[in-house]
């Protein structure tokens, strides 16, 4: 055999030895844990969503600070959304929660009948109460809250529906609404709805205010995670890292669990009944003003968080359900309100982006086995 037929033979055995390590480390890569759905018909900020019969209903919006009030079906087995009757009084900040195969709607935001300030600067809780039926397609209005508020959270145990937090304006205010820049009321505020007697009870407030706060129950104890303190507004408002977990059969707060590793408001979470999940959010200081890509998990049991792969995209705003061990984000605004994006009217900020983190992902399958490959011919000398 000459000397070039064999160094010949030796570079292809060489490129076919590459080529079958290239393509086994290939396989043994993880995949990413993010799946795409089916876009949002409408983008917008200010979206809430819930889940309830294995399917994801996203409602509100913010509608360039009027309120949008829609509200959407996803259904996850044809990946198609259903636009489905708004709310009978379109408001953003409203909140969720579901019960019985129907979604009960609280308090939000809307815009004052008359001011010159200009919209979306100025917000005027609601003590609407609504149950939205998605079989009939249909809204029923319930007792109102006992005060006007927004931005609070609902959370279910044992039939009833818990309404905490959430901001309103000031106690004795000349108006009914407060503005960016001056003075809002936030509240600990922890209201119970039973949907048997369409009535209201108060219950022991949070011991730390706020309002945009994640939330999750698991085991019938409810979770208030983070959230916004000092003012409703992103621009006048702080945001917390506080945890506190409440007992509905007691009536009794917690000492604070651990703190959520990042600080922020406004975002989405959800819960697979063992650990509950946020992600995104926003933030406005002086030196920073932004939307979050960061996805966290708490896990009560422990007392500890993790985290997990970061969304695709930054946003708050943004609506989110856990159904089936995969955690839905749709929609929202991929920068805080805080850079007043509304100063350039050529700007695109809402996404109608719907990202699905698988829950149950491996990020290190075991290696698959490379297939024996088949001896070479042997060549006589």
């Amino acid at each position: 055999m000459s000397k070039a037929f064999k160094r010949g033979a030796a570079v292809l055995a060489l490129m076919i030895a590459s080529a079958a390590f290239i393509t086994t480390a290939h396989a043994q890569m993880p995949t990413s844990p993010w799946k795409k759905g089916a876009p949002f018909p409408e983008p917008d900020e200010e979206l809430y969503g819930v889940a309830s019969n294995g399917k994801l209903y996203v409602i509100g919006g913010w509608g360039d600070g009027k309120g949008r009030g829609v509200a959407y079906e996803y259904d996850p087995v044809t990946d198609k959304w259903a636009k489905k009757q708004p709310m009978p009084r379109p408001a953003h900040h409203a909140a969720l929660a579901a019960l019985n195969g129907k979604i009960y709607v609280f308090g939000g935001f809307v815009a004052p009948a008359t001011t010159a300030i200009p919209l979306g600067a100025a917000w005027q809780p609601v003590a609407d109460a609504w149950e939205f039926n998605p079989t009939t397609d249909s809204w029923k209005p319930l007792a109102p809250l006992p005060g006007a508020r927004g931005a609070a959270i609902a959370a279910e145990v044992g039939g009833k529906i818990y309404v905490i937090g959430g901001a309103t304006a000031m106690e004795g205010s000349k108006t009914p609404f407060f503005t960016a820049f001056g003075p809002a009321r936030v509240l600990g505020t922890n209201q119970v709805y039973d949907p048997a007697t369409n009535k209201w009870e108060t219950r022991n407030a949070m011991s730390v205010p706020r309002n945009h706060a994640f939330s999750g129950v698991v085991n019938g104890k409810i979770y208030v995670i983070g959230g916004r303190t000092g003012h409703g507004f992103i621009l006048s408002a702080t945001n917390t890292d506080v945890v506190e977990e409440y007992d509905a059969a007691s009536d009794t707060w917690s000492m604070p669990k651990e703190r959520m590793p990042t600080a922020r408001s406004g975002g989405a979470s959800g819960t697979d009944g063992h650990l509950i999940y946020v992600a995104g959010g926003e933030v406005t200081t002086t030196e920073l003003v932004g939307a979050y890509r960061a996805v966290e998990a708490y896990n009560p049991a422990t007392n500890t968080w993790i985290t997990l792969p970061s969304m695709p995209m930054p946003r708050h705003g943004v609506a989110g359900a856990v159904i089936a061990n995969r955690f839905h984000l749709v929609s929202g605004m991929i920068q805080s309100a805080g850079a007043l994006t509304f100063l350039d009217p050529t700007l695109s900020t809402h996404t109608a982006m719907h990202d699905i983190l698988e829950l149950r992902f491996n990020p290190n399958p075991p290696p698959t086995a490379a297939k024996p490959t088949a001896p070479a011919a042997r060549q006589d000398q």
